[in-house]
Parts: structure tokens; C-alpha cells; sequence
């Protein structure tokens, strides 16, 4: 097994290197970028130019066209927007963003600062970027950890249930409540909350903003806790009801697919209780395509899953930074949380694998690979 996990560390940085080149050649395919953007707020159109390079990226403005740095331009290297801005003032810019220098030698000084964590710093922060994301982390780690764990709490027990009552008026109800969960996006559930619940129309019983209350340094452990939990329970609920159907009807298919199968009408032959059966034989097989999508659910709900609950709930973590990130091609910010989220998928894939053995102890990789 650790020749295995060995040869899998080892696949981890080719993969992340490819997947950084990808995006890295994208990002400068793409028209737009933090020079033309800030030269044409040094103009006077901020308003103008942000909604254009969070749509297309290029457009016209009042001086021209905005064109990507070093990506065409004038035949003087100005480009089109900074017409009638001082040249110097266009290559001091550049140089601010490092785009004085070429394509592939800004990606070679990016992968080597990334290899020690170094993620460089904010173009329009001015702060870290490492920094920036250990800011909005706990958001997104309290949103991400209490979500995926209520989900998987709630679904593998309910979709086992289903399972063994198949067809029974309990199979029937719960599956309108899936129905539910599967129709309505986890946004528009997000707003009912706050409508009912959060002082929208009827009560105001939940908060609104922040993960606690402006006076929870003064509150005594306990009194902090339940505030915790009090500011947390809409944002969390919204995400759990958006994200347990998917995964209840794959542990209910799961199930069935293995309770049909022929080893389970043996084992019932033999003797063996119907419990037994069930969570002796059936779990740890109909479990394992249940945990092949754990990384990717994590990575989802802990990360990128949750940018518009935190915009309904005034919470300030790293999808929302990714976000305007992306809307003001602050590329620091935008390669740095890539680096990070993939580095972390790629390693939790091999976490998945180990959990395999686990599950299932039959399940050898060194004898696949080989």
C-alpha cells in the first residue's frame, strides 16, 4: 500500500502542473486585464469597465477598445484604452503587475513561489493572498464541514431506509421530500428563510450577518456557542437541503443494485439475519460509490458551493473572494485559491482511496496496478 500512495504523491505534480499551465495559457487567451481595468478607472469609468470584464471582457470605451496586456494593442505597445494616458505611466503599471515581463516567464516565477506557499500578494489589496484566504476560511470551514456532515448524516441513513422499504408509503413520502430538495436551488430556499425566518416578512428570529454576534468576545463560552450556532443555522440549512437529495437516491440506488444481487440471497439461505446481511455484507459494498464522491462533494460545499448563500447571509468567505477576484482579474488571488483547492482535491482523492481499503479491506491497489 505505500508504494501505492508513494506512485500516487508522486502523479500529484504533473497533474497540478498541467492543470495550472491550462489555466494560466486561458487566463491570457482572454481579453482584459488588471492594467486596461485600472487604467480605465484612472479614466473615470469604473463602473464601465467592471461590468465589462465580468461579462466579455472586451468592449469599447470612451478612448477605445480594451484589449488584454500583451496580447496586440498599438503598433507603440500602448494598448487602445490607455490612448491618451502618459506611456510611462502604462509601463509603470505593467510593471506593477509584473506584465512588463513575458508569459512564460511569469508562470515559471509563479509555479517556483508556489512550490513554498507562496502565493504572492492581492493586485488590489495589497495584502497577501495566503492571508487573505486564512481570513475567510473559517466561513467557508464552518459552512463546508457542518454541511457536509449533516448531509451525510441525513442522507446515508435515509437512503438506506428507502432502500429496505421500497415501494412502502415511506418510500413514497420521503421521496416527495427529495423531489423538493432536488427542485428548489439552494439560493431561492435561502431567500424563503430569510423572508420567514429572518425578519423578511414574518419573524426575525434568526440573524442576518456575520458567523457571531458583534459582542461575542464579551459572552461566556457557552453563551458564544449558541450564538455560533444561532448565526449559522439558516446558511447552513439552505446548503443542507440543496445538497442531501443527490446523495440520498445514490445510497438508495446503491442499495438496491447490491440487495438484488446473488450473494445476499445466499447469505439469507445460510441463515444470516436480515440486519446482518444488510450491514455485514451489503453496506461496505453499496458504500464505496457513495464515497467516490466525497472529495469532489467536499471540495464543492467547502469552497465554490456557496458564494450566493454567502451574499444572502452577509458572510464574507473564500467564494465570494474567488468571485470578485474573477470580476477584477486580480490574478494572485485567482491561481493562488486554484493552486490550493486543486492540491487539496488531488489529495483528498488519495484519502478516498485509503478510505476504499477501509470500507472494503478485499479492495487491493498494488495487486490492480499491477
Amino acid at each position: 500500500m505505500l508504494a501505492y500512495i508513494a506512485r500516487r504523491l508522486l502523479l500529484v505534480v504533473p497533474t497540478l502542473f498541467g492543470i495550472m499551465l491550462a489555466n494560466f495559457l486561458i487566463v491570457q487567451a482572454a481579453p482584459g486585464g488588471p492594467v486596461d481595468l485600472m487604467i480605465a478607472r484612472l479614466r473615470g469609468h469604473v463602473g464601465e469597465a467592471t461590468a465589462r470584464v465580468a461579462g466579455t471582457g472586451a468592449s469599447e470605451t470612451a478612448g477605445g477598445r480594451l484589449a488584454r496586456p500583451g496580447a496586440g494593442g498599438d503598433e507603440d505597445g500602448v494598448t487602445r484604452a490607455a490612448q491618451g494616458i502618459d506611456p510611462d505611466l502604462v509601463r509603470q503599471l505593467e510593471k506593477q503587475f509584473g506584465f512588463d515581463k513575458p508569459a512564460w516567464q511569469r508562470f515559471v516565477h509563479m509555479m517556483r513561489s508556489y512550490l513554498v506557499f507562496d502565493l504572492g500578494t492581492s493586485f488590489y489589496r495589497d495584502r497577501p493572498v495566503l492571508g487573505l484566504m486564512l481570513e475567510k476560511l473559517p466561513v467557508s470551514i464552518t459552512l463546508g464541514l457542518w454541511t457536509t456532515l449533516l448531509v451525510y448524516l441525513i442522507s446515508i441513513p435515509l437512503g438506506v431506509a428507502k432502500a429496505v422499504r421500497d415501494g412502502t408509503p415511506f418510500d413514497v413520502w420521503t421521496s416527495a421530500v427529495v423531489i423538493v430538495g432536488y427542485a428548489i436551488p439552494g439560493f431561492l430556499f435561502a431567500i424563503l428563510l430569510v423572508v420567514l425566518l429572518a425578519g423578511g416578512s414574518f419573524v426575525h428570529w434568526f440573524p442576518l450577518r456575520g458567523l457571531t454576534s458583534d459582542t461575542w468576545g464579551l459572552l461566556s463560552w457557552p453563551q458564544r456557542i449558541g450564538d455560533y450556532l444561532w448565526h449559522i443555522a439558516l446558511p447552513v440549512i439552505a446548503l443542507v437541503v440543496s445538497g442531501f437529495a443527490s446523495l440520498t437516491m445514490l445510497t438508495k440506488n446503491s442499495f438496491l443494485d447490491e440487495i438484488n444481487k446473488q450473494y445476499v440471497a445466499t447469505a439469507r439461505a445460510k441463515g444470516l439475519s436480515r440486519r446482518r446481511v444488510l450491514y455485514g455484507h451489503v453496506f461496505r459494498n453499496a458504500m464505496l460509490i457513495v464515497i467516490a464522491g466525497f472529495p469532489g462533494a467536499f471540495i464543492g460545499i467547502l469552497f465554490t458551493g456557496q458564494l450566493l448563500i454567502e451574499v444572502i447571509f452577509s458572510l464574507n468567505g473564500l467564494g465570494l473572494l474567488g468571485f470578485e477576484a474573477a470580476v477584477n482579474r486580480d490574478y494572485p488571488v485567482m491561481f493562488g485559491t486554484l493552486y490550493l483547492y486543486t492540491l487539496i482535491g488531488l489529495l483528498l482523492n488519495i484519502v478516498t482511496d485509503l478510505t476504499y481499503t477501509v470500507v472494503d479491506p478485499r479492495i487491493d491497489f498494488e495487486r490492480r496496478d499491477a
